[in-house]
């Protein structure tokens, strides 16, 4: 099975407050180490993954550069990641290639150098189209920044365009996202990505956020209760435009998914390069189980070349996973599918965990799929919880 391919660039031009991501603001001077560290990585993809005891498959059929804001490196530095990568691997000829971007950092140098190494795919961090939120976050960009670049890559024939947008940021109201999301529906883009603010202490805003303290605007966030309300009307307003939802914070029109985050959410394997990069590769020996790895999160242990944290995967978490991951999809999951792979047995022992989720109203089934319902969706990591506390045999332990 082809691999899908992650590389980390953990540089941006500033960190937003909202920001629980491993990049930061760092000195130019370090981009070319970081590069040499990567090109390394990649050169010896088949090593770690023998080492860790995973499947090498030397056939990609996706890329995709996150961050951090990649396009942040120079031209020439890319253009050295894209090479390596064109000689350890095949890439397939209609591989998905997605370049994460921050609005602002699109020279016309950079889009004909996306051309030139096969990108087709670009994902802009908008977050909101109001500038003064965005900017109550650090974001440098503005409206006409995006629309821009909007039309200069659909100009440079790049259509798959991506926009991110994050419900619950400082100042935002109920009209004003609603402003945001017509903004993004008149966009025209193929792909919208909607998250809610995590309140969490890995970001400044966060912090500020538990501490209950004013800094970073943290007084004007608006409440859980109208960030969820904010959540379901997008889900309403892009699916009744014809922008599906497919996950749970993923929507697009069809034929449109990202398909190298489907990977993640259907445990195809995937590698991963740079810092905090993870991986999950199938066990190299017939029956083997699958293994995930990931690097440092920390930028100087991962250039200094600290170990891998590996993690085998068992049978009891791959069943965990499947339960979790495939039900942030919309189509839920198939529990024939899980009885064909892990017997009957498993389906029988969760009867009970599913039953009680659908009388919670978090799921509903039909036939043999269960899936989230929007009240669901919003209160997920319960619901994942539930499938995830199980003993060795598949039961739940509460």
């Amino acid at each position: 099975m082809p691999l899908g391919l992650y590389l980390s660039v953990p540089f941006c031009r500033s960190k937003c407050s909202y920001c629980n991501f491993a990049s930061d603001v760092f000195s130019r001077t370090v981009f070319e180490r970081y590069v040499e560290r990567v090109v390394s990585d990649i050169n010896h993809a088949s090593e770690t993954a023998q080492q860790t005891g995973g499947r090498f498959e030397p056939t990609a059929d996706s890329i995709f550069l996150g961050g951090g804001t990649p396009t942040i490196l120079d031209i020439s530095q890319l253009d050295r990641l894209f090479v390596t990568i064109s000689q350890k691997f095949t890439v397939q000829r209609e591989a998905e290639v997605t370049v994460e971007c921050a609005p602002g950092t699109l020279s016309p140098a950079m889009i004909g150098a996306f051309q030139r190494w096969g990108v087709n795919r670009v994902s802009l961090g908008v977050q909101s189209f109001v500038d003064g939120e965005a900017a109550s976050v650090g974001r440098l960009h503005n409206r006409s920044v995006v629309l821009d670049d909007i039309a200069r890559l659909r100009s440079a024939g790049i259509e798959d365009i991506n926009i991110d947008l994050i419900a619950g940021l400082p100042h935002q109201t109920a009209e004003s996202w609603s402003f945001s999301l017509a903004a993004v529906l008149a966009s025209g883009v193929p792909h919208v990505s909607v998250y809610m603010l995590e309140v969490d202490a890995d970001s400044r805003l966060g912090r500020e956020l538990i501490a209950g303290g004013a800094r970073y605007h943290a007084h004007f966030v608006p409440d859980e209760d109208l960030t969820a309300d904010m959540y379901e009307t997008a889900c309403e307003r892009l699916n009744a435009a014809g922008v599906g939802q497919y996950e749970i914070s993923n929507f697009a029109r069809g034929g449109h998914e990202s398909r190298h985050n489907l990977k993640y959410w259907t445990r195809q394997p995937y590698m991963g390069f740079g810092v905090d990069a993870h991986s999950m590769l199938h066990g190299s020996a017939p029956a083997g189980e699958s293994v995930r790895f990931c690097t440092p999160d920390m930028l100087e242990q991962y250039i200094a070349d600290a170990p891998l944290h590996r993690m085998p995967v068992s049978p009891q978490a791959t069943l965990e996973e499947a339960f979790f991951l495939g039900l942030r999809l919309s189509r839920g999951v198939d529990l024939k599918k899980i009885a064909s792979e892990f017997g009957e047995a498993v389906v029988e022992a969760l009867s009970g965990t599913i039953l009680g989720c659908a009388e919670l109203g978090l799921l509903e089934r039909q036939g043999d799929s269960i899936r989230l319902t929007g009240r669901g969706r919003l209160l997920s990591n319960e619901v994942f919880e539930r499938f995830i506390l199980m003993d060795n045999v598949g039961s739940p332990r509460c």
